[in-house]
């Protein structure tokens, strides 16, 4: 047994390397492919509730497309737009960091010598910030122009759903074909249950936070709330990179400190609450994965594919984990990527 776990390792770490290399390679498809599978699980429930109010199949199909399309196309349109008029500012907030610096010297009467170690903002420009987040957009947003290819593949997804179990029948014995069909569903059945807990989750922390920076008057109100709904995928890293960007903003353009103060408050205490005792009250004990796990799966998309990739590296994490856990000779993985020694599902 020992050895078959040592063979069955070293096999999944010369599996993950190939992959790694077909992933990147296969960028171009497979990252539509997989946000496609991403929006199927996340839409399903939709879908059964269509069906469930005696809609027909094709037509629910049919406007889940529609829906989806919609969003995708408004929230890469608000993303480009608002994110482009931001960068385009950095360097407004690049000399009010400049002035503030100078005034501290000028206040405190700090000399040339002293003051040297402390003068980062001369070598720090963030007019190049702004063109690193204009790159860093251009990946994330590319798949708009492959959104019919990503609506292509929701159609055979969302279509091909159900037909698994009558030829896993058709393939195979009664019993065997039964416990199949139970692995199966049930993984589906977790999948869809994390997906769609944690976007509407996420949405809903987005809108909050929106809200709170639209009442503060805050420049880019509406980009923060944006990143901030979809930052949540990425457990703590995500979190603070939302927080940070509205209150570094509000620090620069209130004249007093306090309102950036009371968004850094009320931001963490939403963060807290949603991610903290709601998530956790809706889904149960929840998967429970290792950040050491979170930060590989972090590093090893984010090299993949970029930000996109990182967005998605997380769920990823969650769906080979809640397929490893159905399966028995996986399970000791399973054990692996969780913080405890026994993994842990809804």
């Amino acid at each position: 047994m020992q050895g078959n776990k040592v063979v069955t390792a070293s096999l999944l770490i010369v599996v993950i390397f190939i992959g790694g290399v077909v992933l990147r390679l296969a960028k171009p498809v497979l990252f539509p492919f997989f946000l496609a599978v991403f929006l199927s699980f996340v839409l399903a429930p939709l879908e059964g509730f269509l069906t469930r109010l005696k809609i027909p199949r094709a037509i629910a199909i049919i406007f889940i497309l529609i829906l989806t399309f919609l969003i995708l196309y408004l929230l890469a349109s608000l993303i480009y737009t608002t994110g482009k008029a931001f960068a385009a500012e950095l360097p407004n907030y690049s000399q009010k960091v400049s002035s503030l610096l100078t005034t501290i010297q000028e206040k405190y009467n700090i000399s040339g010598a002293e003051w040297q170690p402390f003068d980062w903002a001369n070598q720090f420009d963030l007019s190049k910030v702004g063109g690193f987040l204009l790159d860093a957009l251009g990946p994330f947003l590319a798949f708009v122009s492959n959104l019919f290819l990503v609506l292509l593949f929701m159609i055979f997804i969302l279509a091909g759903r159900g037909q698994i179990v009558p030829k896993i029948n058709r393939a195979f014995t009664r019993e065997r074909a039964s416990k199949i069909c139970g692995v199966i569903q049930n993984i589906d059945s977790q999948i869809q249950r994390y997906l769609a807990i944690k976007t509407v989750v996420s949405f809903f922390t987005g809108v909050f936070a929106l809200i709170v920076l639209l009442l503060f008057g805050l420049d880019f109100a509406i980009l923060f709330g944006l990143l901030t709904f979809i930052l949540n995928y990425i457990p703590n890293i995500g979190s603070f990179i939302a927080t940070a960007f509205p209150v570094f903003i509000a620090v620069f353009q209130f004249e007093t400190i306090w309102p950036a103060v009371w968004i850094l408050v009320i931001l963490v205490l939403i963060q807290q609450i949603m991610g903290a005792i709601v998530e956790p009250r809706l889904m149960g004990e929840g998967l429970d994965l290792s950040p050491l796990v979170i930060l590989f799966f972090l590093f090893f998309w984010g090299w993949l594919w970029g930000i996109p990739g990182m967005i998605l590296a997380v769920p990823i994490a969650a769906i080979v984990k809640i397929v490893i856990s159905n399966i028995p000779e996986l399970d000791f993985i399973a054990v692996f990527m969780s913080k405890g020694k026994e993994p842990k599902l809804s």
